[in-house]
């Protein structure tokens, strides 16, 4: 006879915050307004996508105790704030730099795969009582998301200013999964 395994009530607490904010960001960036300019859409989908990754931040520090996770967060929460202001400030400008038809579409349909894989990965991350493991298992992917999305914008002719903040957003979130990979061996069940 195989033994259930039961989820405690903060691991409950965190989970359905976990899922209620990947819900949000799904919604949003699905239905974020676009227009003919990569760079604009870029901005306007990646918002939502860092904006929740604060917010899972957030909800895993009422839970760790872990130092160096807490240290991840923190850092996660303070570089995507950045990020944010960043692409606000661009915003305008940017939408003014527009793109082919046949562009939007191939940009269109890779982060349509992008997002959908990101999706699918953080939805059925392994989850266990080890509130800690369960926020990096879901991290990575987040992480991993960004980066695509990223690379696959610069694929196109963007605004000028947008180059140097997907470059810095590849290169925060790379040193990140290799922190949370690291962190995650010595953590997990």
């Amino acid at each position: 006879m195989t033994k259930q395994y039961r989820f405690n009530d903060c691991t409950k607490d965190y989970l359905t915050r976990f899922y209620s904010i990947l819900d949000e960001m799904i919604q949003n960036m699905e239905c974020a307004r676009l227009n003919e300019s990569v760079s604009h859409n870029f901005i306007v989908q990646m918002i939502p996508h860092h904006r929740a990754a604060i917010e899972m931040c957030q909800n895993v520090l009422q839970y760790t105790k872990n130092a160096e996770l807490q240290c991840i967060a923190n850092n996660i929460i303070s570089t995507q704030t950045r990020s944010i202001q960043n692409m606000q400030s661009i915003l305008q400008q940017c939408s003014c730099v527009t793109n082919s038809s046949q562009d939007l579409n191939l940009y269109s349909r890779r982060f349509r795969e992008i997002t959908r894989t990101m999706f699918r990965e953080m939805g059925s991350a392994c989850s266990d009582n080890n509130i800690s493991a369960n926020f990096i298992r879901e991290m990575i992917p987040h992480h991993e998301g960004a980066i695509a999305l990223c690379e696959n914008a610069l694929r196109y002719c963007i605004c000028p200013g947008l180059a140097p903040v997907l470059e810095a957003i590849i290169s925060s979130q790379t040193k990140g999964i290799r922190e949370m990979e690291q962190l995650l061996k010595c953590i997990a069940e």
